[in-house]
């Protein structure tokens, strides 16, 4: 009997060092996934704030398109290479709060939610993003990514440095990138020769860059860039043009 009482002593002795043991597991697991977190943090942020310098070589989208064609043309150009027609039709197509927001336009968001979603929302920041950092698609992994790095991109970057990237690496044709080749593709220019017409005719394809032509556009496209045109005109007028110098 004294023998069993014994054991069973011991038994109740290991309980609590079992129970500090976990307890103690747990908080370093804790630790070092915040310092994990906190190392990625500072990564990101480190990346971010080099391509406020350093133009991107690529993003994932773009490579993937390059090695499933064999490669694909883009020839970055500054913005002060650009037509200045080029960011206005943009902004006006895309984003005509673009000089106004932090990275997310409210009404644009209230506005697709009341219309059940039929619109889209996205910024011209957001869409940076998506291109330069993240991939393609609708999965809430990305969408939640994207939403932490657009502020930190609208905190990082002057909105000149913004609209410069997203015309760089936006898509405009399968495996044309940027405004340089696709003024070349579409109509045999450079970025910085494009009339007021080109430039909204070349924002009229961002939406659909492989389903649209801009050398040779549908009805629905001439009348799309009559008002990006009238657009680009108005923004040009008033402050919504003013953070990059449109």
């Amino acid at each position: 009997m004294a023998r069993a009482s014994s054991k069973r002593k011991r038994k109740k002795a290991k309980g609590p060092g079992a129970i500090e043991r976990t307890a103690g597991l747990i908080r370093r697991v804790i630790r070092w996934s915040l310092l994990g977190l906190a190392a990625l943090a500072v990564v990101m942020v480190a990346w971010i704030g080099l391509y406020r310098f350093v133009n991107p070589p690529t993003g994932y989208y773009m490579w993937s398109e390059s090695r499933r064609l064999g490669g694909v043309r883009q020839e970055w150009v500054s913005l002060d290479q650009m037509a200045s027609a080029m960011p206005l039709s943009v902004v006006a197509a895309e984003d005509a709060n673009f000089c106004r927001h932090w990275g997310f336009d409210m009404v644009a968001i209230r506005a697709a939610l009341a219309d059940g979603g039929a619109r889209g929302a996205s910024t011209l920041t957001q869409q940076v993003v998506k291109n330069t950092f993240l991939w393609h698609g609708r999965n809430l992994l990305r969408k939640g990514l994207e939403a932490l790095i657009t502020p930190l991109v609208e905190i990082l970057w002057p909105k000149e440095r913004i609209l410069e990237v997203y015309l760089n690496m936006a898509e405009f044709d399968e495996g044309i990138f940027g405004v340089q080749a696709a003024a070349q593709r579409y109509f045999r220019v450079d970025a910085a020769a494009l009339s007021s017409r080109q430039a909204a005719l070349l924002a009229t394809v961002l939406p659909d860059p492989q389903g649209r032509d801009a050398h040779r556009p549908s009805g629905f496209m001439t009348q799309r860039a009559d008002a990006i045109q009238d657009g680009a005109a108005t923004i040009a007028r008033d402050d919504r043009s003013a953070c990059f110098g449109g």
